[in-house]
């Protein structure tokens, strides 16, 4: 297949383009659609996402509650029962979390942290940034060890 072969398929099919401005027998000459003047007939002319001509919008009309903490600190998490995967007596650490596939990589995360739903059935060493009590208390429970990273 080449580009130059490429079709759409049968019965399927493509919408030709509007050609706007090309006489008045094509339905679409002189105004282009757009009509006698008014703002839309102007150039860069219609008003701006959200506006509802004059009458308070949606946006501003419903009650803001709250406030987003800028400084707070998102964490990865992983939960007990995601690491019964690993072999017996493995270092599990971020980088090896993130080869399982068990986290994935992204900017906006600061860490990891370790939470204590399901159950452990491995012992391991887990490396992470953060712990719950129960997750700390299940994987010594195991015979395993915890540090903070």
């Amino acid at each position: 297949m080449k580009l130059n072969n490429i079709r759409p398929n049968a019965g399927g099919g493509s919408v030709d383009k509007k050609r706007l401005g090309r006489g008045i027998g094509s339905g679409l000459g002189k105004t282009s659609g757009k009509g006698h003047k008014g703002q839309n007939a102007r150039s860069g002319g219609g008003v701006r996402p959200g506006f509802e001509g004059g009458q308070m919008p949606l946006f501003r009309r419903t009650p803001k509650r709250g406030f987003t903490n800028i400084f707070a600190k998102e964490y990865a998490i992983v939960n007990l029962s995601d690491l019964n995967k690993f072999e017996e007596n493995t270092v599990v650490t971020p980088e090896t979390l993130l080869e399982e596939g068990i986290v994935k990589l992204n900017k906006d995360k600061v860490g990891i942290k370790v939470l204590g739903d399901g159950e452990l059935n491995v012992k391991l060493t887990v490396k992470a940034h953060k712990f719950s009590k129960s997750a700390a208390e299940k994987i010594e429970a195991c015979g395993g060890k915890v540090e903070v990273i």
